[in-house]
């Protein structure tokens, strides 16, 4: 991390989408140090009147404040903003373009747009989520030229992978691996996304690339067995079903749903973020782990007995 910087110069930092399933823990980790230091008001941008709110730490190097936003007062809600953080999720397309129309009459320079998942760039298939993620950010570079858009590509969430939708039953302990169960997949905890991002926003904005590929750990669905039964899941039966069968039955029509395209993407290798994959930003980000450690496969292993997601009803009814 750089050194800290004094109070004149730390920039205000605004969070869309703050109360979501990862705004929060981008907001928490905004609030917690390290992190707090570098900026001067972390600014919750919310569509509700009272949203719930995290608990400010008291020693409070940012003041923390919340703004009410709507279509119709956008550039108000981010008069003296320098970092914008779009945490918005998949239901939001109309929302963040709106938002996004409004930043030319703003003093934002460093924006964040709504990514934070697997680096759909590399993709060989049109898929209605990702591409729309793509038009945004094309977009983004005509209007806002002159801004640092900064697209965080983490993979899979740690927390919310390792279930029936990605082939692991963990009731049944089968794990059911599209292509290879060898090929390695990059997840990262939801906090630790919110960590890089406030990492990358305390960086000077020339520091700050264009694309960062991180990755908390990178493991194969065989690997992920192995680690899952040390931790009391009982043994687990790995199998393979054809890729490109699997493929080819996926991508046949367009589609929103990401988890049977992400599965495809696990055996073909295009989910790992690591040197010889995508190429891995962890040390830009987090030297070492100097500034904190990445949660691992073992810890969500520990914490779940081996067995998570073990009682949700899949498919829903």
């Amino acid at each position: 991390m750089p050194s800290t910087p004094p109070i004149t110069s730390r920039p205000v930092v605004a969070i869309a989408g703050a109360t979501g399933h990862l705004g929060k823990h981008v907001v928490s980790a905004f609030l917690s140090p390290p992190f707090h230091g570098y900026f001067s008001e972390i600014v919750l941008l919310s569509r509700h009147g009272n949203p719930p709110v995290p608990e400010a730490p008291k020693d409070l190097g940012a003041m923390m404040t919340v703004r009410k936003y709507d279509e119709d007062n956008l550039p108000a809600a981010l008069e003296d903003v320098d970092v914008l953080v779009n945490t918005i999720g998949a239901s939001g397309h109309a929302f963040k373009e709106k938002l996004l129309r409004a930043l030319p009459a703003t003093g934002v320079q460093v924006y964040f747009p709504s990514e934070f998942g697997v680096d759909h760039y590399v993709h060989d298939f049109p898929h209605g989520e990702w591409d729309q993620k793509k038009r945004h950010v094309e977009l983004a570079g005509r209007l806002i030229p002159l801004v640092k858009i900064c697209r965080v590509f983490c993979g899979l969430f740690l927390e919310d992978s390792i279930g029936p939708w990605f082939g692991f039953d963990t009731a049944r302990g089968k794990y059911e691996s599209v292509g290879s169960a060898r090929s390695l997949v990059s997840f990262t905890g939801l906090e630790d996304v919110g960590r890089t991002v406030a990492s990358l926003a305390a960086m000077p904005m020339m520091s700050i690339p264009d694309a960062v590929h991180i990755a908390g750990d990178t493991r194969s669905i065989e690997q992920i067995a192995r680690v899952m039964e040390a931790a009391g899941a009982g043994s687990i039966e790995v199998t393979e079903i054809d890729l490109m069968k699997y493929k080819e039955e996926t991508t046949g029509k367009v589609s929103n749903d990401p988890a049977r395209y992400l599965r495809f993407l696990m055996g073909e290798n295009k989910i790992n973020h690591t040197p010889s994959g995508l190429g891995s930003d962890n040390e830009l980000v987090n030297r070492q782990e100097k500034t904190w450690k990445w949660k691992t496969m073992e810890d969500l292993a520990k914490s779940t007995n081996g067995r998570p997601w073990k009682d949700v009803q899949w498919p829903p009814k």
